[in-house]
């Protein structure tokens, strides 16, 4: 028997294993973004344009386009949410904007939240939503609009419903993305 053959067959009852050290927690917190976010911000929405259909975005989003954008959503105090690691980097982003970008709407929302890929199954969507849906209230928002892509996207429907979110209609064949047609479910949910 070789020696590298022995070692790997030589195991320690599991009794007098070492316990290995515990895995550091998951922290982080969140708040307002600022305008110095936005760098990483467009870092994790383009990780979706690129990466999914969860956006039928096909084109990476510009820092100039997400400053516009940014500076609409100070202008009407609209929520624009980021959570740090206690190192300093950003885990997720969400924001409402007035329905279909029109400012008119700007008592309707739709909601965008996205997890950087170190992020995701963590629950931190859910905190995310929750911290969300309270400042959109506080700001005078009547309903909140989520569009979700139609493929794979049963979690998020799930999640949606808990929070009160009530299905309102679905387009087939709406969006082409990664050769294939995509659909969308549309929810809302009533603030006032």
């Amino acid at each position: 028997m070789l020696e590298e053959e022995y070692e790997t067959r030589r195991q320690l009852p599991q009794h007098l294993r070492p316990v290995p050290p515990p895995e550091p927690g998951f922290e982080y917190s969140i708040r307002p973004a600022v305008e110095s976010d936005l760098p990483n911000v467009r870092e994790i929405y383009n990780h979706y344009v690129l990466n999914s259909s969860v956006t039928f975005d096909e084109k990476p989003q510009t820092l100039a386009a997400l400053r516009k954008k940014f500076a609409t959503s100070e202008k009407l105090r609209m929520p624009y949410l980021v959570a740090e690691s206690p190192s300093g980097q950003l885990l997720g982003i969400a924001w409402v904007f007035p329905w279909q970008g029109n400012t008119a709407n700007r008592r309707v929302v739709e909601l965008s939240i996205y997890l950087g890929p170190a992020a995701t199954g963590r629950g931190l969507g859910k905190v995310l939503l929750e911290r969300l849906l309270t400042d959109a209230k506080d700001a005078g928002i009547k309903d909140v609009i989520v569009v979700i892509a139609d493929k794979g996207a049963e979690a998020s429907i799930q999640m949606h419903k808990k929070f009160g979110f009530k299905e309102t209609g679905r387009m087939g064949k709406v969006g082409f993305k990664y050769d294939r047609w995509l659909g969308t479910v549309t929810m809302q949910k009533k603030l006032r």
